[in-house]
């Protein structure tokens, strides 16, 4: 009889891993593209056309993600994280083949690339920690955030490589090498086994023995199987009684507006106008062309990876709400006192000033709010309604990302940037009192204490 074969953990993980690289490449790689873009098809003076061709792939993301989740619970993890591949590479060739002036075609194209963004995003994670042991799900958040933003800073690094091509074909292969991470995913993915979790939930037992086998001890396969049984039995029993109507409910409230509304803020305390948009941010800032400032975007992706490294470092030693108060304070006043600079000490260093302070923002940003909001939108809601609730969080995550990536560019050419960075500062201090005032800790408490905390309108 021929042996089975056995899987590593260690490719697992490091697929699930690329994953994020995949997801990070595409939201960075616009950054780079959209210069040589816009002075290719003359869109200097469209910042609404600017704002769409950039923002589509988070309005297909808030699809994405949604439809994906419905969908592996029929179809499986593995086979939906293929298909993203597949839509992934379709996607990143059409963008890279826009014919020219095609502004219409290039935002239906982000669209239906943002539908795999979407729904790589959601999936991804969710097959690594049910592949995972229980004592590495808690650091599964991190190590995603970490492989996210090195996606990022890969894409930064290519953009910057490639700016010495023509402007048409610059842009063009800045978009269209997202296929090739895609491929990689594609292949590495179709190796792996379904998870265990979908397996006991679509009654193929043997088939779930026989994967936790992979990746276990041969002593830990059965307790384990057993421990997956008992929990898809509860969420079968719990899905029968679960609504859209329970989020609102008395005893579920507090928790479902605290989760929401962490994972709103995080988009609308205006990060990702700095990832999107940073080498426009510079040329508007110092009057040199945004091609050529595309250094700064590495420094940003630099900054991201260490701060989401040190985040691994500090994430269970310190509580929840104490660094998301740290982290949103100082990425307000990072915002803010350009602005107060600007307008009471005018100097030819106000634009260096600038540049600093969103670097610090995005020191802080990366290791509090970035990470964080994950963490927490995972471990606040009760079983009872968690698929829901996290469905609901993440959307609510991508229509802030969708509408900061939107809105920006219009707002920047209307008022002053400082203004505009200003007014993010104010949504960054509002972050802060939220988690003050709606937030219960939830470092070292169980589901069924934070429920009860939260029940009682008490915060630790």
């Amino acid at each position: 009889m021929k042996k089975e074969k056995k899987i590593s953990a260690s490719f697992i993980y490091f697929f699930g891993a690329f994953g994020g690289i995949l997801f990070g490449y595409d939201i960075g790689v616009m950054t780079g593209a959209l210069p040589f873009l816009q002075d290719d098809w003359n869109l200097a003076g469209h910042a609404g056309l600017i704002g769409w061709i950039t923002s589509a792939v988070m309005l297909g993301a808030i699809f994405g993600g949604a439809m994906a989740g419905i969908l592996s619970d029929r179809l499986g993890r593995r086979k939906m994280i293929l298909i993203s591949a597949v839509v992934f590479v379709i996607g990143s060739i059409l963008c890279g083949l826009a014919p020219h002036n095609g502004q219409y075609y290039l935002i239906g194209a982000r669209v239906l690339l943002g539908l795999a963004v979407g729904a790589a995003s959601a999936l991804v994670p969710s097959y690594m920690s049910e592949m995972a042991p229980a004592k590495l799900r808690g650091r599964l958040s991190g190590i995603n955030q970490v492989m996210i933003v090195s996606g990022m800073l890969l894409s930064y690094i290519i953009d910057f490589l490639l700016k010495g091509l023509p402007e048409t074909w610059a842009w063009r292969l800045m978009l269209g090498i997202a296929a090739v991470p895609a491929v990689i995913l594609f292949f590495g993915v179709l190796a792996l086994p379904e998870s265990p979790r979908f397996l006991v939930k679509s009654k193929k037992l043997a088939e779930a023995s026989k994967v936790l086998s992979y990746i276990r001890k041969p002593e830990e396969v059965d307790k384990e199987l057993d421990q997956i049984i008992k929990t898809a039995k509860q969420e079968e029993q719990i899905s029968h009684t679960t609504t859209w109507g329970t989020l609102l409910t008395g005893r579920y409230r507090a928790l479902v507006i605290a989760g929401i509304g962490v994972a709103a803020f995080q988009q609308f305390q205006g990060a990702n106008a700095i990832f999107y948009y940073i080498p426009l941010i510079v040329e508007k800032a110092t009057g040199h062309s945004a091609s050529e400032a595309l250094m700064w975007p590495i420094i940003q992706g630099v900054i991201l990876v260490l701060g989401a490294l040190f985040f691994l470092v500090i994430a269970d030693k310190f509580n929840r709400r104490t660094l998301l108060t740290i982290g949103g304070t100082v990425m307000g006043l990072s915002f803010i006192l350009p602005a107060i600079l600007n307008t009471f000490v005018k100097s030819d260093a106000s634009p260096t000033i600038m540049l600093i302070f969103l670097c610090i923002y995005v020191a802080f940003y990366s290791c509090t709010w970035a990470p964080l909001t994950w963490v927490i939108v995972g471990e606040i809601f009760p079983l009872a309604i968690r698929g829901r609730a996290s469905g609901l969080a993440s959307s609510f995550n991508w229509i802030g990302s969708f509408l900061v990536g939107l809105l920006f560019p219009i707002m920047t050419a209307s008022m002053p940037q400082e203004l505009v960075f200003a007014i993010f500062g104010i949504i960054c201090f509002l972050g802060v009192l939220f988690i003050r005032f709606c937030v219960p800790e939830t470092r070292g408490h169980t589901l069924e204490e934070i429920e009860q905390q939260a029940a009682e309108r008490k915060l630790a």
